[in-house]
């Protein structure tokens, strides 16, 4: 075997099926190198446990054996360097938040909605799982709930999303999932189209009703054979000049009134009264493991990551 020139490539630690794991169902942890590795070692970081093998299987997963992993590999006296973390997280430990989405879970293509996850208990961090991403989208918020706004929406954010609520005191014990929730994403958004047609038909109404005349000298009907034409163009030009003034005023403080509503909106929005804080839920009674408050790489004996 030829020996090896540089340093070694880390190698991939993964969870299968996945990282979030429900209590009491099965999870696989697979570190994988390059071919011809001498020795692996799997170990869960701050504790004094790990093994030199490849795959660890945990038949049931249980509380005390969520928490951050990595891995290395040996070749020759050399050592790789470790994998990125992977965090193991135990669900179901909590009761369900639920999930809504604002206004609703159909929104149109190029609009807005947020999604918003909710919990009767003091949990400070929340999670947005959709099917098939590899991985959660984290939220903290002190106040029960957490919100996750999708601006500008598209196809490929159409499907099924759940969330989770946990405690920034245990981050690798998660509730169990919120029922799902599926959004759809229907048509095409409304760029090429005119969004104030009530604001338009008022604005008509009201020149009409400040200026009748203006207004009706619009719609007349043709001149007569021989009348003078000179004083009809003005007049029409007179008149089109007053609706054109008139429209881009009202257009101004109709923005304007706008503006003001979303300011004062977004202000209601950032002072409002949180709730009372409510205490965490108790945890199940559990049996401490030894070595949990140690830290570091062990260097003598391997000790079972299951037991």
């Amino acid at each position: 075997v030829p020996a090896q020139r540089g340093p070694l490539p880390k190698p991939s630690l993964q969870a299968l099926p996945s990282s979030l794991v429900p209590l009491e169902k099965p999870v696989t942890l697979r570190c994988q190198g390059p071919p011809g590795v001498d020795l692996y070692r799997l170990e869960k970081l701050s504790s004094s446990r790990y093994q030199d093998q490849a795959v660890l299987f945990i038949p049931a997963m249980k509380r005390h054996l969520a928490g951050r992993y990595r891995c290395s590999y040996q070749n020759g006296s050399l050592w790789s360097p470790p994998s990125d973390q992977l965090e193991l997280v135990a669900t179901g430990v909590f009761a369900k938040p639920s999930l809504s989405a604002q206004p609703g879970p159909a929104v149109s293509s190029g609009g807005d909605v947020t999604l918003q996850c909710q919990t009767r208990y003091g949990f400070d961090q929340f999670a947005l799982y959709k099917e098939g991403d590899p991985a959660p989208y984290k939220n903290p918020e002190r106040w029960y709930r957490a919100s996750f706004p999708i601006i500008t929406v598209t196809a490929a954010h159409s499907g099924t999303y759940r969330c989770y609520s946990f405690s920034s005191g245990d981050p690798y014990l998660w509730s169990a999932p919120s029922d799902p929730l599926e959004l759809m994403v229907t048509g095409r958004g409304g760029a090429d189209q005119t969004f104030l047609p009530q604001e338009y038909g008022f604005i008509s109404h009201l020149a009409f009703f400040l200026f009748p005349e203006t207004s009706r000298s619009i719609t007349a009907s043709p001149k007569e054979p021989g009348s003078p034409a000179g004083p009809t163009r003005h007049y029409y030009t007179k008149g089109n000049l007053v609706r054109i003034c008139l429209g881009a005023v009202i257009l101004i403080l109709l923005a304007g009134f706008l503006a003001e509503d979303w300011h004062s909106r977004r202000k209601r929005l950032r002072h409002r009264v949180r709730a009372v804080q409510r205490p965490l839920p108790p945890l199940p009674p559990t049996r401490k493991s030894h070595g949990d408050q140690d830290g570091g790489r062990p260097d003598v004996h391997s000790r079972g990551l299951c037991s």
